[in-house]
């Protein structure tokens, strides 16, 4: 059985943050990190080389498969923030609309920034998205 490629790192968060090249992404990235903090009640921790994850959930597939992730965390990817919402997207169609200019995949949240998107809405989503997961799984 293969093991989670992605997992928990030493590697220092705010190492990674402040080698950001483009100035907008890394301020949205301490802006995400003090959003996630305040929300998980965890501190930021690297996931592989280039995911911020906040707490800790454990999982267990039918197939046997199980493994370790962070509840939510993202990543300031060239193309856009990355924002996990571990979830999906099903529950949060209306809040979706209201949220500004974004796309989705299964979890991934894509943001251009920070500043065109209505940042309540997305305290929101991740707060309703870490309830969700915590309620679901053993987390820490």
């Amino acid at each position: 059985m293969s093991s989670n490629k992605t997992v928990e790192t030493d590697a220092s968060v705010e190492n990674f943050i402040n080698a950001v090249d483009n100035e907008q992404k890394r301020k949205d990235a301490w802006d995400l990190i003090g959003l996630m903090k305040k929300i998980t009640g965890s501190e930021p921790k690297m996931w592989g080389n280039s995911l911020v994850g906040f707490g800790q959930y454990h999982y267990k597939y039918e197939s046997g498969r199980e493994g370790d992730f962070f509840i939510t965390g993202f990543s300031p990817r060239k193309a856009a923030l990355t924002v996990y919402i571990m979830p999906g997207f099903d529950r949060y169609e209306k809040m979706m609309v209201k949220l500004g200019p974004h796309k989705t995949g299964k979890s991934c949240l894509y943001l251009r920034n920070l500043n065109v998107i209505d940042r309540n809405v997305l305290e929101e989503i991740i707060k309703d998205s870490v309830d969700v997961m915590r309620d679901r799984y053993e987390c820490s």
